[in-house]
């Protein structure tokens, strides 16, 4: 292999021998733009650990000697996903052979320096498989230098180009230290400009041709390094993709879209799995054509439409009609007011303005007609429910658990032991359909009481109570099969502390690999994973595996127990305070209420009645669905066995990674393995990211990045967010991106990005939950306020603004964090 290389004698699969810079290079002098000359040390020499100097003298002598460019290009530098920008050394004007050959051995050595070792430890990228090649260039003498993008990398909008520029070298606008001069072509080709910037208009416009013509051939938006110099010669010094873009939503043939991220309904914020996100489509089709309606789950458009492997809403019908879009804004405020603004600020753009409705045709009409036929039944089953919980919640009660126990026992028989592979899938495809329709929806009469009756009083009691109050009543809340879940947990851990020093000390990974290999003493885990085991964090995605295939997750929440020394701050003692509390404060509201409204002061006890035998319950249906999503998941693992066997997967959990349509075509001989190791990739960097756009438009656009600040919301040291669950608490902050492996210490405040029923064995020595998105009727708030722990929610970047260990104050009735301090003073 050449160990020096001509920049226009790279490919674009060479990238194991030139690294990605130069890969990028070779590209823009393929997509015919202007690039100095240049030369590659491939990473070959890297491999033998010593700089070829007579190869690349005379290579440098080729090029006609004098000053050149020297930059680092690592194998692993100017990927899809992950840019190394500024984490390898570049070396400028540099002359002659000797201290050529000295620049290329210093470019290798940062290839080890702390910045470049951490990110590629972020990223999992492992040190031993990354080499580094060095790009030669000619010097460019630039009256003006700087950056592109393609893409506003702020925003997210398409189409969107941005140039900052300074006089001279643009190495200022790279590293930060000086002040450039912004422009910005919008869309429409309009330019913003400073009125005494270092380029002309025409200047900028060229840029922006350079862009268009560099992403164009490369595929994707792209960040260009460009130089001008005293002729007024552009050129490219560098391109590569723009990595942090959240990916754009797909083409719409009705024009611009406005989406709602809906996974942080569910407490998931991470990527679905394809096959996970597919089995959400399947089951809502399958739901929807009960009632009428038939939708396509394989469309890429549509209601519900996914984008970087979240399921978002589609809400331009609604934004678009003139009777409705002026109510969005309050419909989303359960999410916080940023999104609230968000929804709002869309009621001003001409390209969601409302649109005149036309009549419907005789299809439209007939199919309005079937569709009224299927609600009408659900809706009389829903409001005969209802009546008879009000009338009697306990017999309420029972009638959901037994319809909870037939899906159960429906969702475990599976398609028999002498089913075909095709078989397995179909009924994999399918099982959630029957569980919904049957089971789950019966149940939301009774629950929706429980909600409501919750929320009434405190209108009812308004000048009586405070909110805070009022919320205070629904603490400790019973029957929620979540919180009992969690207790049952505490009850392994407090089997477990007879052998403290195995459950506490070793690794939860490695108390995952003895239990499976049964190793371990009997604390009767067992019993609990038959109950829960098909539960998991992010567990409506079926690609996820679940607590009884890795208990890891458990194992960790069980050492976080066993570290509890004070029986008063036991979970099971903080749910029964935190009941009494509920009760106490119940009956002092409506004593209080009594003395000068005595007729709502009756109907606030009844409503916080029925709150508390109902409310807990809201938790039920999903337990019940997962029954279904897990079925489902095992015949994939099933079929995915057999496609291993013949050779067309992998591993098993390669099923995973498509969705059912394209499972039947592996079943069929096809191969798609190329496209598996795609898509496994692209859910692996999709993992990384820590922000979800909640509104976004089709054309990439990051709705509340737009927006201004809140002003005066956070001073110095203070963060808001929404109340979620009322009190105060002081501790240390515990920032989790995943619950697995993750253990909370008594007392400390857990920080997290989104939390679903499988973050809440964490909460059980919690002293308070801070969540980056959330309703204040999800999951994680509801199960907060039932342990009596204050929690705050839609407290937008708190996992990266809160250092993990600082010691924070929370205020889950005011919905406000203070920072208090760093680590050391947690510890004083």
């Amino acid at each position: 292999m050449p160990v020096v290389l001509p920049l226009e004698r790279i490919g674009a699969g060479d990238g194991d021998l030139a690294g990605g810079k130069a890969v990028g290079l070779a590209g823009a002098i393929a997509a015919g733009v202007r690039v100095p000359a240049g030369l590659c040390v491939t990473t070959e020499a890297h491999r033998d650990g010593t700089v070829p100097a007579d190869e690349v003298a005379a290579a440098y002598e080729a090029l006609g000697g004098g000053p050149v460019a020297v930059r680092s290009s690592a194998t692993a530098e100017d990927l899809p996903d992950a840019s190394f920008a500024g984490q390898q050394d570049t070396y400028l004007d540099v002359e002659g052979a000797d201290d050529l050959v000295t620049a290329v051995r210093r470019c290798w050595d940062s290839l080890w320096t702390d910045r470049a070792v951490a990110y590629r430890r972020d990223r999992d990228i492992d040190d031993a498989s990354v080499h580094m090649a060095v790009v030669v260039q000619r010097m460019v003498r630039p009256r003006a230098a700087g950056v592109l993008f393609t893409a506003n990398p702020v925003t997210g909008t398409r189409g969107e180009t941005v140039v900052d520029a300074v006089p001279g070298l643009g190495t200022g606008v790279v590293d930060g230290s000086a002040e450039p001069d912004h422009y910005t072509v919008r869309p429409d080709g309009g330019v913003t400009a400073p009125a005494d910037g270092c380029l002309s208009v025409a200047e900028v416009e060229e840029l922006h041709a350079l862009g268009l013509r560099l992403q164009e051939h490369f595929g994707a938006p792209q960040d260009v390094e460009w130089a001008i110099d005293a002729d007024g010669v552009l050129w490219t010094l560098q391109s590569r993709a723009v990595t942090t873009l959240f990916p754009r939503p797909p083409e719409h043939p009705d024009g611009p879209r406005v989406y709602f991220e809906g996974g942080h309904m569910q407490g998931l914020l991470r990527p679905c799995t394809p096959m996970g996100m597919s089995g959400l489509k399947v089951a809502a089709a399958d739901w929807f054509r009960t009632v009428g309606v038939r939708i396509d789950p394989y469309a890429r458009t549509g209601f519900l439409t996914e984008i970087g492997g979240r399921f978002y809403l589609d809400l331009t019908p609604f934004v678009r009609n003139r009777w409705i879009r002026g109510t969005l804004p309050e419909a989303v405020e359960l999410y916080g007011p940023r999104a609230r603004e968000a929804v709002r600020s869309l009621l001003d753009d001409p390209r969601f303005a409302p649109r005149r409705m036309r009549l419907p045709g005789a299809g439209a009409l007939l199919g309005a007609v079937r569709t009224a036929a299927g609600v009408l039944p659900m809706a009389g089953g829903l409001a005969a429910g209802t009546v008879a919980a009000l009338r009697d919640p306990a017999a309420a009660r029972e009638r959901i658990l037994r319809a909870g126990e037939e899906a159960r026992r429906a969702a475990s028989r599976g398609p028999g032991p002498e089913a075909t592979a095709h078989e397995r899938l179909e009924y994999a495809e399918h099982v959630q359909a029957p569980v919904l329709a049957e089971f789950m929806t019966p149940m939301l009469g009774p629950l929706y009481v429980g909600i409501l009756a919750g929320r009434i009083p405190e209108g009812l009691l308004r000048g009586i109570a405070t909110p805070a109050e009022v919320a205070a009543v629904l603490r400790g809340m019973p029957h929620n099969v979540t919180t009992t879940m969690d207790l049952e947990l505490w009850g392994v851990a407090r089997a477990a502390a007879a052998h403290r020093e195995v459950f506490a000390d070793t690794p939860p990974e490695r108390l995952a690999e003895l239990y499976a290999s049964g190793d371990l003493p009997d604390i009767g885990l067992g019993a609990f994973l038959e109950r829960y085991g098909h539960r998991a964090a992010a567990e409506v995605d079926l690609g996820v595996p679940r607590w009884s295939e890795d208990p890891a997750p458990l194992f960790a929440a069980i050492a976080g127990y066993l570290r509890v020394d004070d029986r008063d701050q036991a979970p099971d003692r903080r749910f029964e305070r935190a009941a009494a509390e509920a009760e106490r404060t119940r009956a002092g509201l409506v004593a209080r209420a009594r003395a000068s409204r005595p007729v709502r002061a009756r109907v606030a006890d009844l409503l916080f009645d029925r709150a508390r035998a109902l409310g807990g319950m809201r938790e039920y249906p999903k337990f019940v669905w997962l029954y279904a999503i897990a079925a489902s998941r095992r015949e994939l693992l099933a079929v995915g066995e057999e496609l291993v066997g013949q050779g067309r997967l992998e591993r098993p959990d390669d099923i995973m990674f498509v969705d059912f349509r394209e499972a039947r075509d592996l079943l069929d001989g096809e191969d798609l393995r190329g496209v598996i190791a795609e898509r496994r990739g692209f859910h692996r960097r999709e993992q990384r990211r820590r922000r979800v756009p909640p509104v976004l438009l089709s054309d990439g656009t990051d709705v509340e990045v737009t927006l201004p600040p809140d002003a005066g919301a956070d001073g110095p040291g203070v963060l808001t967010g929404v109340a979620a669950s009322p009190g105060e608490a002081t501790g240390r902050a515990r920032v989790v991106h995943d619950p697995a492996g993750a253990s909370i210490e008594p007392g400390d405040i857990l920080v997290a990005p989104t939390t679903d029923p499988g973050w809440t064995p964490l909460f059980m020595t919690a002293g308070g939950v801070v969540v980056e998105t959330g309703s204040t009727v999800a999951h994680g708030p509801t199960v907060a306020r039932e342990y009596g722990i204050p929690c705050v929610i839609c407290v937008p970047g708190v996992t990266e603004k809160v250092p993990d260990g600082a010691v924070i104050t929370i205020d889950g009735s005011a919905g406000v964090i203070r920072l208090e301090g760093d680590r050391e003073a947690a510890d004083t």
